[in-house]
């Protein structure tokens, strides 16, 4: 990664994540592996971008290389804060990996899956 100016606001990058504003989302992109020794490192990233105000976060999953279930556990916890504060957190994701892990866990329904990061407008009505 290269270094790039900290938007106030925002937790500054780490091993695991980064975030920034794409039109009117928040993005978070994510990497590396997501396990118990690195997930607080996530929440860092995903709990900032879900607690404004009627949040918008995409969760971009695509060069994510692992994710258990306390990884799991840190999605629905930004999801729900999301949720709470009037707004929605969905996932980006490539191919049948993460849905298929969804699915296992049950929280396909919760969490289904876009193929990429919308666009303005095109990305569904709010909830």
């Amino acid at each position: 990664m290269t270094p790039e100016a900290v938007d106030p606001g925002l937790p500054a990058a780490n091993s695991c994540a980064r975030t920034r504003h794409s039109g009117s989302y928040l993005v978070v992109e994510v990497y590396g592996e997501i396990d118990i020794a690195t997930g607080e490192l996530l929440a860092e990233h995903l709990l900032a971008a879900a607690a404004g105000a009627e949040p918008d976060v995409l969760v971009d999953l695509r060069r994510l290389g692992f994710l258990d279930c306390s990884g799991l556990r840190v999605l629905c916890r930004a999801e729900a804060l999301a949720r709470e504060r009037g707004g929605r957190l969905r996932l980006v994701c490539e191919g049948p990996r993460i849905p298929r892990l969804l699915r296992a866990s049950g929280l396909l329904g919760r969490f289904p899956p876009l193929p990429g990061i919308p666009r303005d407008g095109n990305a569904g009505e709010r909830r």
